[in-house]
């Protein structure tokens, strides 16, 4: 039986009290490099999302999970399984834990962890897959960590303060599928 709860922390669906963290993270320039953002996002178009965050994978082709540290509600980062392909059973995946004191400590680890094995057993994905700067040194260790495999280079893929940044494709394929 798959468990979205681990030692360190668990993962939820969001919720509307999610609106202010949610907003805080899609407004973070610091952070739009790794989410492919260019623009802010309106608290009324994050509570439009989060009213349909209700959908279900099928629907949305999407599934963000709030990261809380157990014994709280409080979300400290989310994880993501984009572009839902359950036709080819493949999904991407991203991660974020918001705090930089938050970092580091294993939360990261053990989100993937779950993520991993909810995809894998309970949605039955042949493969995940991530895209990482390779500027991302904690992101590359994180998804190596787990078997993720670097398939390819995207060259000159993301530009930031004037200057283009290679971009790396990785894949974890489920040899159990």
């Amino acid at each position: 039986m798959i468990t979205l709860k681990g030692e360190l922390i668990y993962l939820r669906a969001l919720e509307p009290e999610d609106l202010e963290f949610v907003y805080r993270i899609e407004n973070d320039e610091s952070i739009w490099e790794v989410s492919n953002t260019q623009t802010p996002y309106s608290r009324f178009l994050i509570r439009q999302y989060l009213e349909n965050a209700h959908q279900d994978i099928y629907e949305a082709k999407q599934l963000r999970l709030a990261i809380c540290k157990n014994n709280t509600f409080e979300a400290i980062g989310l994880i993501d399984l984009f572009d839902f392909d359950p036709q080819n059973k493949r999904a991407g995946v991203g991660i974020l834990i918001h705090h930089p004191l938050e970092r580091n400590s294993g939360v990261g680890t053990e989100s993937l962890r779950l993520l991993i094995q909810y995809a894998f057993s309970q949605l039955n994905l042949h493969q995940l897959y991530a895209n990482i700067s390779l500027q991302n040194e904690p992101s590359l260790k994180l998804f190596a960590n787990f078997g993720f495999q670097k398939i390819g280079v995207k060259k000159d893929w993301n530009y930031r303060n004037g200057v283009f940044f290679d971009e790396a494709l990785f894949q974890l394929i489920n040899t159990n599928a």
